[in-house]
């Protein structure tokens, strides 16, 4: 059969433009607003650099920042990711998002067991563990004053080190009941991390990721989600060298968890790109420009 010579260059000329779009696509500069210290920014850090896709952070000012954020956005919570007109909110809905625009690098099972599966776990990531680290955070904060100053930025003079090291614990504990922190709330949410995370090791035991051959949301969403129980052992966030690797005491020292960061120190490893390889750190909170 012969094909004709102009209907083969318009196929040639079609595959050469698709790649070109792809190309420029994963070539924009995303713009994520976002806190660096926190973990649902991180969910969504981790699923960028998985997809390779370029992006710039844009660190948000707490309060007046936030106003411009809603301005922007329609709410005030970080992480918000702007691709050109679209403005995306909320860290579940970036991910679909991402998914949909940029699917390359699929982190959605198309199985619909594995799906299903990979929802719930990142719900369980979500709702559980990113909500009650939080208050393990804070017994973390409260027991250990070489954490304590170590959570502070790189920036913050000796003499204030000093002070909040030295402000005792038991003052730590009572401020923490004017906020819904007590010992009993405290207590029950390193509990039920700890279960959570006996749960995960014996899901990782014998297989690379929770759901499928290859990472999904639920891997990303885990791994930034547990960020406050211990966080990573490398230069991924603009966080102070000492407080990498540093996490909740009788969690993330304790070798009862040693399957589960071991499994997440591997997928930061593979995926996460270090602060030279990826967007620029922040210098400091900066107020947003609203276009």
């Amino acid at each position: 059969m012969v094909t004709n010579s102009s209907q083969v260059n318009l196929a040639a000329r079609s595959d050469k433009l698709s790649e070109l779009q792809k190309c420029s696509r994963k070539g924009e500069m995303l713009e994520l607003y976002q806190f660096e210290i926190s973990h649902y920014c991180e969910k969504v850090r981790l699923i960028l650099d998985y997809k390779g896709l370029t992006y710039k952070k844009i660190e948000v000012t707490p309060g007046i920042g936030q106003i411009d954020l809603y301005r922007m956005s329609g709410q005030r919570k970080v992480p918000v990711l702007k691709d050109g007109s679209e403005i995306i909110a909320d860290s579940t809905a970036i991910a679909k998002y991402l998914e949909r625009k940029y699917p390359e690098r699929p982190i959605i099972p198309t199985n619909p067991q594995q799906r299903a599966l990979c929802y719930l776990i990142e719900e369980l990531a979500d709702e559980s563990i990113g909500q009650k680290s939080r208050k393990a955070l804070f017994s973390g904060l409260s027991q250990s004053q070489n954490f304590r100053t170590s959570i502070l930025p790189s920036t913050t003079p000796d003499f204030l080190k000093q002070l909040v090291a030295a402000v005792p614990s038991d003052l730590l504990n009572v401020l923490g009941l004017g906020v819904g922190m007590t010992p009993d709330v405290v207590q029950s949410a390193l509990d039920d991390l700890k279960q959570i995370l006996e749960s995960l090791s014996m899901l990782l035991f014998d297989k690379p990721y929770l759901v499928a051959d290859q990472p999904t949301l639920a891997d990303f969403a885990v791994a930034g989600l547990s960020m406050y129980i211990k966080f990573p052992d490398g230069p991924y966030l603009d966080i102070p060298p000492d407080l990498r690797g540093k996490g909740v005491p009788g969690i993330a020292d304790s070798i009862t968890f040693d399957t589960f960061f071991n499994w997440r120190d591997q997928l930061y490893a593979q995926y996460r790109k270090p602060l030279t390889a990826t967007s620029s750190p922040a210098s400091g909170p900066t107020s947003i420009q609203i276009d």
